[in-house]
C-alpha cells in the first residue's frame, strides 16, 4: 500500500486523502459514500449492515441487503486511508467517525508549553 501511495503525484494525493465531508442532510442526489458517512454520523458506530439498514430507513428505495456489501466496501476504504476509525468485536468491524463527544474539562499550564506555543 505505502508503494502505491508514494508513486502518486501531490494533486492526486491531496484529492485521495483529503479530509472526510459529513453531509449535514441526506439527499437522494448524493454519492454512496456521502449516503453512508452520513447514516455512520447518525449512528454514532455501527458495522456495514447496521449502515445500510439505517440508509433503508433514510431512503425506502435502499434494498439493505443489496447495500450490505457497497457500505463494507466504502467503510473499509474509508478505514484503510485513516479517515474513520474501526473495532472488530464479535467479528464484526465497527467503525465510527472518531468525533469528539465530550468536552475537555482539563487546563493548560502555560509554564509546560513548549517556547512560542504560548
Amino acid at each position: 500500500m505505502l508503494l502505491s501511495v508514494m508513486s502518486i503525484s501531490d494533486e492526486s494525493f491531496r484529492e485521495q486523502f483529503k479530509p472526510l465531508h459529513i453531509p449535514a442532510h441526506y439527499q437522494d442526489s448524493n454519492n454512496d459514500q456521502d449516503k453512508i458517512v452520513y447514516a455512520l454520523a447518525q449512528l454514532g458506530e455501527g458495522a456495514a449492515d447496521e449502515v445500510a439498514a439505517k440508509l433503508a430507513e433514510l431512503d425506502p428505495a435502499i434494498d439493505a441487503a443489496r447495500f450490505t456489501a457497497v457500505a463494507a466496501s466504502v467503510l473499509n476504504n474509508l478505514f484503510d486511508k485513516g479517515l474513520i476509525k474501526g473495532a472488530e468485536i464479535s467479528g464484526k468491524t465497527r467503525y465510527d467517525l472518531s468525533k469528539i463527544t465530550k468536552a475537555n474539562d482539563g487546563g493548560v499550564n502555560p509554564d509546560l508549553l513548549a517556547p512560542g506555543l504560548d
